[in-house]
């Protein structure tokens, strides 16, 4: 009997048992009774769940491309005046150098290849649906980098955060309009930084 008592004490103890925030749900939880039968229709329902919850945040990419090896160096007139939103002039006294997009774009041809964006969390950081986010494999992801993730599966862009209690690893969206929740990484999830995104472009006419 004291033995009982002692182990009933210790599991009631403030602070004792999964701390709330971690987990397969990452929020606390609570017991609710149900038919044995029903045990792993529930489990089933609340896995397909997450997987819907995720997949609204990952805004997942598209349209893996390299950057073509055999292109020829491309130099272009770059001003160093400011302009209006005209074509400026040609003068040669304002061209203060001549740039290689690929080159301003590119840092590591090897490691670099190109994704298309599709949704909207990114917003806020400039990267629209359509947009070409070039992507380095070579550089090494810190806390506020945006990255190529790949969660579960499925490629996502977002920035790398930490969980500020568990320091847990959080894919961050850039949308103000609050559509869009943090993605917490958990133990039970398949997850990899595949990239760092230096950089993006896009196309107004084709």
């Amino acid at each position: 009997m004291n033995e009982l008592f002692e182990i009933t004490r210790r599991k009631n103890k403030p602070g004792a048992g999964r701390k709330i925030g971690t987990g397969k749900f990452a929020e606390a939880t609570s017991v609710v009774r149900i038919p044995s039968s029903q045990e792993p229709i529930i489990k089933d329902f609340l896995i397909a769940y997450q997987r819907k919850k995720l997949s609204l945040n990952l805004d997942m990419v598209s349209n893996f491309e390299l950057p073509s090896l055999s292109a020829s160096p491309i130099s272009l007139p770059l001003y160093s005046s400011k302009v209006s939103a005209g074509f400026p002039s040609p003068a040669e006294d304002h061209v203060e150098t001549r740039l290689d997009p690929s080159e301003f774009l590119i840092d590591q041809k090897d490691s670099t290849f190109f994704v298309t964006i599709q949704g909207y969390s990114m917003i806020d950081v400039g990267l629209l649906p359509g947009d070409k986010a070039v992507i380095d494999r070579s550089k090494d992801a810190s806390l506020g980098d945006i990255v190529l993730a790949i969660v579960n599966s499925e490629f996502t862009i977002k920035i790398l955060g930490r969980h500020s209690k568990t320091k847990a690893p959080r894919l961050l969206p850039a949308n103000s309009t609050g559509e869009y929740s943090p993605i917490e990484i958990t133990e039970e999830m398949q997850f990899e930084i595949w990239g760092v995104c230096t950089g993006s472009f896009r196309r107004f006419q084709k």
